[in-house]
């Protein structure tokens, strides 16, 4: 076995960048770079942070000590692409063209896929990915919306679900296809996904689609009002857009995003606060609860993962509403970084094929 490589991983988030170097596997850096968001509301779009992401990594490998060429490989999280399969891909120009279209969504992962790619092109390492969000396991029925014209889709955070669910099982002393699960991340977006013995047959969009409202995005909304909204003559398409991944949710309600200092406020008694938090824990719940369904009550548990796990005003809320459902396991943060680290040295050690992205 090749253990002895060094690992890029970068992995963008709404107002993060996290970057982390690993070595023989395992961790020995981690960081969260964090994006202002006063900072980040000066680019008109996420390709305009483009410059400014790949700045930050940089200034994370020089402020470390590292170069680019003692790096072997760049692991990093896919941007919105086509519904594909989970494993492990390299990042190919052909992907490259379908996260700058647009077509499959906007994400900052998409500018971080572009960063990667062009790093590893610069110099001559191979850029991969593993569990993309638009990793498709649906069932037929989660697919229908309600008119022919628009069908479900998935898009989700696969790598920390698959990650997170894989964990569980083991802790319950099975196999990941041996159980039902539901795993609920949470963070600047919110996905709740029902696993059937390996494979997630239903979960929200959580992008720019349907499921609980979310720090920065707005989820399912009243369509009837929504249109009107978009033919008011009042908003563009973009703002509209805007609204709905970005400037929804907490961001929208409350001007922040930020989950401590929401839990400030709500111990200084901000009433407003208050409501807005718990109305958030309110739909993840019932949308945790609508996944009991898909699975037909037969669920072994119920992972809770992502940033949020950390804030105990919305976890005792959470904790509330769906502990009699089944036991409840909690894997605060994020198992990307991990999950990106192992599947790049299942590729060098020939562990797994690399699966073909067209």
């Amino acid at each position: 076995m090749n253990t002895n490589k060094t690992i890029l991983i970068i992995n963008p988030g709404s107002t993060s960048t996290k970057v982390g170097i690993f070595e023989n596997g395992k961790m020995k850096i981690n960081v969260s770079i964090k994006h202002e968001e006063a900072e980040l509301r000066k680019f008109a779009s996420i390709w305009d942070q483009y410059d400014y992401r790949k700045d930050a990594i940089l200034k994370f490998l020089n402020d470390n000590d590292l170069a680019m060429e003692q790096i072997d490989a760049i692991a990093c999280r896919a941007g919105n692409i086509k519904p594909i399969s989970s494993g492990i891909y390299r990042i190919c120009p052909k992907m490259i063209e379908d996260m700058k279209s647009g077509i499959y969504g906007i994400h900052p992962l998409n500018v971080g896929g572009m960063v990667a790619f062009d790093l590893g092109n610069q110099y001559n390492i191979p850029v991969l990915t593993a569990d993309p969000s638009m990793t498709d396991e649906l069932c037929l029925s989660a697919r229908y919306s309600g008119i022919p014209q628009i069908s479900r889709r998935s898009s989700f955070h696969a790598l920390n679900q698959k990650a997170t669910a894989k964990k569980v099982s083991n802790e319950l002393g099975k196999r990941y296809d041996e159980v039902n699960l539901i795993v609920v991340h949470l963070g600047g977006g919110i996905s709740v996904g029902a696993h059937k013995k390996g494979r997630v047959i239903d979960v929200n969009n959580a992008l720019d689609g349907d499921g609980p409202f979310s720090p920065e995005r707005a989820g399912s909304m009243p369509t009837s009002d929504l249109v009107k909204m978009c033919f008011s003559g009042e908003y563009s398409k973009e703002q509209i857009l805007k609204l709905l991944t970005g400037g929804g949710g907490l961001i929208a309600y409350l001007g922040t995003t930020n989950a401590i200092e929401i839990e400030k406020r709500i111990a200084g008694g901000n009433q407003k606060a208050a409501e807005v938090y718990e109305a958030m824990a309110y739909q993840i719940a019932k949308e945790i609860g609508a996944c009991t369904t898909v699975l037909e009550g037969k669920i072994d548990a119920i992972a809770l993962t992502g940033s949020l796990v950390y804030s105990k005003v919305l976890l005792d809320s959470l904790l509330r509403k769906i502990s009699f459902i089944a036991p409840v396991h909690l894997n605060p943060g994020e198992n990307e970084m991990d999950a990106l680290a192992d599947a790049t040295m299942r590729y060098f050690n020939n562990e797994e094929e690399l699966s073909v992205y067209n």
